[in-house]
């Protein structure tokens, strides 16, 4: 099973470049982020011509998450109050940041975590609060399911290896010692990072800043992940970044990382 992740900054500004990269990539499953349209407008058409399935949970204009699946899916959940009651937890689903569905018995769950912003910013704290709850609500889906994958853009490069240049990473975004450890958190629940099971060095990155010829330069950071439980992680045959779409015409800042699982 091959399961890709990406952030495409815009379903229909990026609609070809989706259609093309399945063509010659025709994964088993695409988790998307930053989808940023409401579903009933969702380009559903080219993608069901390809032969899938498609799960959306979407807004205008910002956010939104969605699964591409060949097979058809079991228990879709939308957002974090598909799993946890409480009006908190609907309130973070005004941001659709979070979907999963059941698939082979696994529990794919396809993210979309805050930027923050900045390290004095309101969306900082919203920030790690939302990682809080993705934590319980990891937890839950635990109880149900020991076979989880979890992957999307985190917004957040674990560990220096993962940043270009990691100097100052204290006081930076996304590399903060309070989101790596409410990441290492979440990871502590049994998840392990299915591509440093294959790529131990530094250089490998997958988001690029669109400023000061940041791709061409190399100048990343590994910011979208697959996590596994042990099972799964064992599984786990392959896990590389597509770097190609980053260098199309009006690419997305992200690229394509996919996972392969020997079921």
């Amino acid at each position: 099973m091959k399961i890709a992740t990406w952030n495409v900054n815009s379903i229909r500004t990026r609609q070809d470049h989706v259609v093309n990269w399945l063509l010659t990539n025709p994964v088993d499953l695409l988790c998307l982020q930053e989808t940023k349209v409401v579903d009933p407008d969702f380009p559903r058409s080219p993608f069901e011509a390809l032969g899938y399935k498609l799960y959306v949970f979407g807004q205008k204009a910002y956010n939104g998450v969605a699964i591409f699946s060949r097979e058809p899916a079991e228990k879709i959940s939308l957002g974090f109050s598909g799993i946890l009651a409480g009006e908190s937890h609907q309130e973070l689903d005004v941001q659709t940041r979070v979907i999963s569905i059941v698939i082979h018995g696994i529990r794919i769950v396809n993210l979309y975590v805050p930027n923050g912003e900045s390290l004095s910013s309101a969306k900082y704290t919203y920030k790690l609060n939302w990682l809080k709850v993705l934590r319980k609500y990891l937890e839950t889906i635990l109880q149900e399911n020991p076979n989880l994958c979890i992957c999307g853009d985190f917004n957040i490069a674990l560990e220096d290896r993962d940043i270009h240049n990691p100097e100052d990473r204290k006081n930076h975004i996304m590399a903060s010692d309070e989101e790596r450890q409410a990441l290492q958190t979440i990871l502590d629940l049994g998840l392990a990072d299915g591509f440093r099971k294959f790529t131990s060095e530094s250089g490998y990155f997958s988001w690029w800043d669109y400023r000061a010829a940041a791709f061409r330069r190399n100048l990343g950071w590994r910011i979208d992940h697959h996590y596994l439980t042990s099972d799964l992680y064992q599984k786990a045959v392959c896990c590389t970044i597509d770097k190609a779409p980053r260098s199309w015409e009006k690419p997305s800042d992200h690229a394509p990382v996919i996972l392969e699982l020997d079921l």
